[in-house]
This record gives C-alpha cells, sequence and structure tokens, in this order.
C-alpha cells in the first residue's frame, strides 16, 4: 500500500472514531429491576414478561442494546419479596417494575429515590405509597387493579351463577392483602342474605383448613381475593375448590382457564404493556411524583362451563352473554 493511501485510510478510520463513541454514548445501557408477585415457574409470569418486553422494544427498548433487564421473582411470599427488593435495590437500576402491593411496599422501604412503577396495587393511597392519586409526590407511580367497590361485585357475580350460595368465605393473606374489599362485601352479603366471613391463610395448609373446614356445610361459595399470595396458590385453590364442589370467584383470568369457575378483574397482561409507557417516560427524564396513578377502565368477565357443569351449575344465559370469554 502507498504511504498516501495508507495515511488517507487512517485518517478516515480516526474521523470515524467520535462518530462510534457519539453512538455509544446515544445507546448507553439503562438498568431495569422487575419484581414479581408470582413464581418464575408460572406460565402466566412468562406472558406478563414477554408483554413488557415487546411493549419495550416497540418504544425503542431492547435488552444488549440499550437496556439490561433484572427479573426477580416473589412467589407470594412477603419475605423473598422484601429480600428481592434489597437486591434490586442495591444494582441501582434507573427505575424498577413492581408487580403487588407488598413487593411495591418493599421497594419503597429500600429506596425513597429510584424510580418505582407499580401495578396491582388495589390501594395505593391507603397503603401509603402515593400521597395521591393524580399527584403522587414521591418516587413511586403506576396502576391500580381494583376500587373498594369490587368487593360487592364479585359476591353478586358469584350469586348469579350460583343461585343456591347463602354463605361464602374470602380466601386472603393478611400479611399481603390490601383489605379495602370488606366494607363493600359485607353490605352485599347482607342484601344477598349470604353468611360472609373472612378465611385468613398464610400458606397453603391454612388454605387446605380453611376450604375444607367451610366446606363441611352446604351451600358454600369462595371468593378469591386480589393478592400475590392467593395467585401464587391457585392451583391448590382450584383443586379444593373443586374437590368440595364449592364454586368460585376471583379476580384473575389465569385461575379460569385454569379450572377455576368465574373470573371478574382486569387483563393482568395488557397491564405490563401499560407499565411500560410510563417505564419509557421516566427513562426518557419524566419524574413519578409528575405522572398520576392509572386506575383500570376496562373489566372482563370470564366463564369456565365445563367446571360449572362439574359443579352442577346452569351457567344463566343472560350471564354468558355478558362474558367476554366462555370458556367451554
Amino acid at each position: 500500500m502507498k504511504r498516501r493511501e495508507f495515511i488517507t485510510l487512517l485518517g478516515g478510520a480516526a474521523a470515524a472514531w467520535p462518530l462510534a463513541a457519539r453512538a455509544q454514548q446515544r445507546e448507553r445501557m439503562r438498568r431495569i429491576g422487575v419484581l414479581t408477585g408470582t413464581a418464575e415457574t408460572d406460565p402466566e409470569t412468562s406472558l406478563r414478561i414477554a408483554a413488557l418486553r415487546q411493549a419495550l422494544a416497540k418504544m425503542g427498548w431492547s435488552e444488549n442494546r440499550n437496556i439490561v433487564m433484572d427479573l426477580r421473582w416473589g412467589a407470594g411470599d412477603p419475605d423473598r419479596m422484601r429480600a428481592h427488593a434489597k437486591e434490586l435495590i442495591g444494582l441501582r437500576p434507573d427505575v424498577v417494575v413492581a408487580e403487588s402491593t407488598p413487593a411495591a411496599a418493599a421497594l419503597r422501604q429500600e429506596s425513597a429515590a429510584t424510580p418505582i412503577v407499580f401495578m396491582q396495587v388495589a390501594n395505593p393511597v391507603g397503603s401509603g405509597l402515593v400521597a395521591s392519586l393524580a399527584r403522587p409526590g414521591g418516587n413511586l407511580t403506576g396502576f391500580t387493579n381494583f376500587e373498594p367497590a369490587m368487593g360487592g361485585k364479585w359476591l353478586e357475580l358469584l350469586k348469579e351463577i350460583a343461585p343456591r350460595v347463602t354463605r361464602a368465605i374470602a380466601i386472603f393473606n393478611p400479611e399481603t392483602h390490601s383489605g379495602q374489599y370488606w366494607e363493600t362485601t359485607e353490605a352485599a352479603a347482607r342484601s344477598l342474605a349470604v353468611e360472609f366471613s373472612r378465611a385468613p391463610a398464610r400458606d397453603a395448609a391454612g388454605i387446605e383448613s380453611a376450604v375444607a373446614g367451610f366446606a363441611r356445610e352446604p351451600n358454600g361459595g369462595v371468593l378469591v381475593m386480589p393478592d400475590a399470595f392467593t395467585l401464587a396458590h391457585r392451583e391448590l385453590i382450584i383443586a379444593l375448590t373443586g374437590r368440595h364442589r364449592l364454586p368460585s370467584i376471583s379476580p384473575f383470568r389465569v385461575f379460569t382457564t385454569s379450572g377455576g369457575l368465574l373470573c371478574y378483574g382486569v387483563d393482568q397482561v395488557e397491564t405490563y404493556r401499560l407499565a411500560a409507557s410510563y417505564v419509557d417516560r421516566i427513562l426518557k427524564g419524566e419524574k413519578p411524583a409528575e405522572l398520576p396513578v392509572q386506575a383500570p377502565t376496562k373489566f372482563e368477565l370470564i366463564i369456565n362451563l365445563k367446571t360449572a357443569k362439574a359443579l352442577g351449575l346452569d351457567v344463566p344465559w343472560f350471564l354468558q352473554q355478558r362474558a367476554d370469554e366462555v370458556i367451554e
């Protein structure tokens, strides 16, 4: 190669170096933490994480290019969520996505500065996570999943699909449940002439004991309360309510698609897509304190006719017509 050609090539390469450096600066890696309330092996978890990744990719955030994602799974265990929260905050993320009230609370305990986008938090103001829905005021914001009136709605729907129900229990974990539904549920129970009681459980044995004891008398029904704990134990709850022939309703679609009778709630996978929009805005410079907490605007009703048949229930046609999905 001639000396002049070599110098020309060298000069061109040198000129390209600043461009490459600027490109690297534009594509600096951001770190996103994710703490779910479910287990890693839960099939619903993979769908939700996939929805988050897809939504972020559409907004220009791709792993191995400009973001790193650190995933942790709470599996419905408050102690495990607290341990994972400490670990995630220690990684110095740019933003953390939190699924469930205990996950969000654990992360908030670890940091008052790291931006946190929560989902499936039923009562963020009452839980002390935000100052108000319109102006969160701190380092947390996100998406609520239900409102207090839902408690009465679940019991009304259970009574519609199983008119013989005169007794009902609500399965929940007192350590992780928000507790905001009791007033409306108890009011609905009085108006529907249903004897209602709470069934607190902290582990699988507690769930088995509560359901078995309740099933000793006839005409019972079960409300599965919105809770990372009940979601993590859904297979057990579905098996127990089926074995004891107890009509049940839950707020999670996956309960019904897995064999539960009835679901009325929000689309959890879609919520992850919505969370991605707030992650995007925060990574682009907006503050959680200035992003309002959003309430759900659409609920879905899903009925499993196969389960209804196994329970000896004849699902009213008007209820089937109202359903967003009927599983046969």
